[in-house]
This record gives C-alpha cells, sequence and structure tokens, in this order.
C-alpha cells in the first residue's frame, strides 16, 4: 500500500487575488500530462492549461477521471506535490494566445441544411397566404 497522499486541489483565480496569472496552453493533439493519485491509483490527465501566478506559485489545470470509472473532471493542483507526477511532456511550445481550439465561435457543421417544417414556413408552400 502506498503512502502517498492525493494532491490537494487549489481554487482558480478570482479578481481579488489580484493581477491574473499567465497562462499557457498547448495544442489539443500535443498536449503534456500528469500523473494524479486519486481512489489509491495514478490516473492520467492531459493539461489543459498551466498558470503561473504573480506570487511565483505554478498551477496545473487538468482533465482527469479520479474514481476510474471514465468520468472526466477538471482540477487545478498547484506544482509541486507528492500527489502529482509528470506523465509525459508535449514536442510543441506552448501559447498564451487563443487557439481556435480554445476561443471564438463554435464552427458551422458542414453541408447545413436549412431548416424545414412550419418553423420554417415551408409547410405553406411558396407563395401561400397565412391563414
Amino acid at each position: 500500500m502506498s503512502t502517498i497522499e492525493e494532491p490537494e486541489l487549489t481554487r482558480p483565480w478570482r479578481p481579488e487575488d489580484g493581477p491574473a496569472p499567465a497562462v499557457w496552453t498547448w495544442p489539443l493533439g500535443d498536449r503534456p500530462a500528469l500523473r494524479v493519485r486519486s481512489a489509491g491509483a495514478w490516473r492520467y490527465a492531459p493539461v489543459r492549461a498551466r498558470q503561473d501566478w504573480p506570487d511565483g506559485t505554478v498551477r496545473y489545470q487538468v482533465e482527469v477521471d479520479l474514481r476510474g470509472d471514465t468520468t472526466m473532471v477538471t482540477r487545478t493542483y498547484v506544482w509541486l506535490q507528492e500527489g502529482l507526477r509528470v506523465a509525459h511532456g508535449s514536442g510543441s511550445e506552448p501559447s498564451r494566445r487563443p487557439t481556435s481550439n480554445t476561443a471564438g465561435p463554435l464552427p458551422r457543421a458542414p453541408h447545413r441544411r436549412p431548416p424545414k417544417g412550419p418553423q420554417s414556413g415551408s409547410a405553406t408552400g411558396p407563395g401561400a397566404a397565412p391563414r
């Protein structure tokens, strides 16, 4: 049995905390990952973002299955804790700029057809007079 304790969660940044942390992200296909100790096992946790706080602390926001039942949750942990380990790095440089994967409007589905039915007026046919 392991004596390694589960890592402590940290809360997100709030305006009353002072200056916002610098946030770094990676492309979705090449994110680094941590191992998070939870429920007696090491869980794989892809990194969503690294936060460099003005006080010098580093926090990692990860997606992790804490119970081993495939339910993914987002959690933020202060680095360095005994219950956190590096799983692997990334071959990509992190960015502080929003990417198409993290910001902006949702893309439109390809080959989108206009709606049909009474809500669009097509049920009455072209040129039909309303009743």
